[in-house]
């Protein structure tokens, strides 16, 4: 495209970062609205990406809403802020603000609403001539505790994604709806004459239609995703209690066919010889309109997503991405929060440890989260996350005594 939508789509590509010196076989899986994809609030962002099994908070709602039911407080609300790729430019940034509400003893309705700016922008061919892009989507979810120790809960969420100029006809806003199907089981166990929190969590997240760029002529998966997750809480004694938590997460969205793949397809189709196909990328790209990938519906590309890699079996584990957190507190007020997050190189290569820090009070909470990057020229690198909760039982608490 003329515009600067492509400069845009490389700037946030750009978290898929490059995968050290095996350009060949780099082999990332695209999508758009990449800014669904980045963890908004602190705590989880300390403890490596780490959200489907921990204890629930406020922010659970991009992690598994199914932990709701779960919460101590009746109500609660937070704002998350991310000052995003600040080592490739300035002004691009995401806010985030959840809430929810716990309707009784077994149901919660949850909220959020997640503002992406992508900064101000310059005209690839008119630099004098600027505009401000930016990602945007809102849910709602409702969770229920089915059993002493099981929730579920489902979601519904509208995407908007404006990325283009607003003189340029070639491209246009898009948008999409998703859902989400959560589940979480939170148990105990004795470990060493202590009573252990042990839980488990499932959340997969946007499940919905395809989003366009070009008023419906190609249309981009959205990312939905599978996150599995396991947390043990261990209370050493009274005041101090240590969790570790882990997730496996994978991208349901099938895997764009590389030109190799192309080519194969045209040998056994049409036969002739690779050099007949290879220097070809109009009918490479046309095929891909066609029936190679653009053409595959959201459903059809959940199912393709598990068996379509180029290389096997081999290349769909690389697919999947790990994360590991631990996080000590101190009489449930003070927190201090390490991980780790693991992606292939094949695949995009965001390798970084994370730390963080948390401070707690009956009325509000206080969260940083910290990137060091593993990787070179990782954008990733040194992002800070804020997270600021109140809990609404610890205000109406706070009020009620003032009243007295």
């Amino acid at each position: 495209m003329k515009k600067s939508l492509c400069i845009l789509t490389l700037l946030v590509c750009a978290l898929v970062a490059k995968a050290q010196d095996v350009k060949n076989q780099l082999n990332p899986i695209y999508h758009g609205v990449t800014s669904l994809a980045i963890a908004p609030d602190a705590r989880s962002a300390g403890l490596g990406d780490v959200g489907a099994a921990t204890d629930p908070d406020v922010n659970s709602q991009y992690w598994n809403p199914a932990k709701y039911p779960f919460c101590i407080s009746r109500a609660g609300i937070s704002l998350n802020y991310t000052p995003w790729l600040r080592q490739l430019v300035d002004g691009i940034d995401l806010a985030n603000i959840t809430g929810y509400y716990r309707l009784g003893d077994y149901d919660a309705l949850s909220s959020s609403l997640r503002y992406f700016s992508l900064g101000e922008v310059m005209l690839a061919d008119d630099e004098s001539v600027t505009f401000k892009p930016y990602e945007m989507s809102v849910d709602l979810a409702y969770s229920r505790m089915l059993s002493e120790t099981f929730s579920a809960g489902v979601a519904l969420r509208y995407i908007y994604s404006d990325l283009a100029y607003k003189g340029d006809d070639e491209t246009s806003p898009g948008s999409a709806f998703a859902a989400d199907i959560a589940l979480y089981h939170n148990g105990y166990l004795n470990l060493g004459g202590h009573e252990s929190q042990l839980g488990w969590g499932l959340n997969i997240s946007n499940i919905g239609s395809k989003i366009s760029y070009d008023s419906g002529n190609t249309s981009e998966f959205i990312p939905t995703n599978m996150r599995f997750g396991m947390s043990l809480l261990v209370p050493f004694d009274e005041y101090n209690t240590l969790t570790i938590a882990a997730d496996a997460n994978k991208l349901l969205v099938p895997t764009r066919p590389t030109m190799n793949q192309y080519v194969k397809h045209m040998i056994e189709t049409e036969g002739g010889e690779a050099k007949d196909y290879e220097e070809n990328y109009a009918d490479y790209r046309a095929w891909l309109e066609g029936e190679g990938y653009y053409n595959v519906s959201p459903i059809s590309g959940i199912f393709k997503s598990f068996h379509d890699a180029p290389n096997g079996f081999k290349e769909e584990l690389q697919e999947i991405q790990w994360s590991v957190g631990l996080e000590y507190a101190y009489d449930n007020r003070f927190f201090v929060r390490g991980g780790y997050h693991y992606e292939h190189p094949n695949k995009g290569n965001r390798t970084y440890f994370t730390v963080g820090a948390g401070f707690k009070m009956n009325v509000f909470s206080l969260d940083a989260g910290y990137v060091i990057s593993t990787a070179q020229s990782n954008p990733l690198d040194q992002t800070l996350r804020f997270s600021l909760a109140f809990d609404l039982d610890g205000i109406n608490d706070l009020l009620g005594k003032r009243r007295r």
